[in-house]
């Protein structure tokens, strides 16, 4: 997608701009958990709608953080031979790939028998973005930020 650039303000700008678009994403999957997890709270306030919602959110995060994020993330440390970069993609992508596996199972298991078997499913669910979203920030900042375009200093 991003390959054929001519420059790399071009190019490592449209990286930038592929991750704010994801980080949008997780803001409205962090909405959708928060309005899921509180329709628990609310005397079990739940409806297939908000739960196909967070299902699908969910799903379209996961994929993009695959398909797009992570392999843009490498192409940059590959281009500035940031060797430091990729040692820690090398360490962090497994991680990732098993935490995609571990949500895909609590996502197929949304649709649920009863409320508390939800809320177990919720809990852990969360739990697991939680630690995901931490190693994703990290990852953004070792393999992308390190290499984005200093701005000015306002005076």
């Amino acid at each position: 997608m991003l390959e054929s650039c001519k420059n790399a303000q071009e190019r490592w700008g449209g990286v930038h701009q592929l991750i704010d678009r994801w980080l949008g994403e997780r803001r409205a999957l962090l909405v959708s958990y928060n309005r899921l997890n509180q329709g628990l709270h609310d005397q079990g306030r739940i409806t297939s709608a908000k739960i196909e919602e967070f299902r699908e959110r969910l799903v379209d995060y996961l994929s993009a953080g695959h398909f797009e994020i992570f392999e843009q993330l490498m192409h940059e440390a590959e281009a500035f031979q940031d060797q430091d970069a990729l040692k820690h993609l090398e360490i962090t992508l497994p991680w990732l790939h098993e935490s995609t596996q571990q949500l895909m199972l609590d996502e197929d298991q949304l649709i649920p028998l009863s409320l508390s078997s939800l809320e177990k499913t919720l809990n852990h669910t969360g739990e697991l973005l939680a630690e995901r979203f931490e190693q994703e920030d990290l990852l953004i900042a070792k393999l992308h930020a390190i290499h984005a375009p200093q701005q000015p200093e306002k005076a």
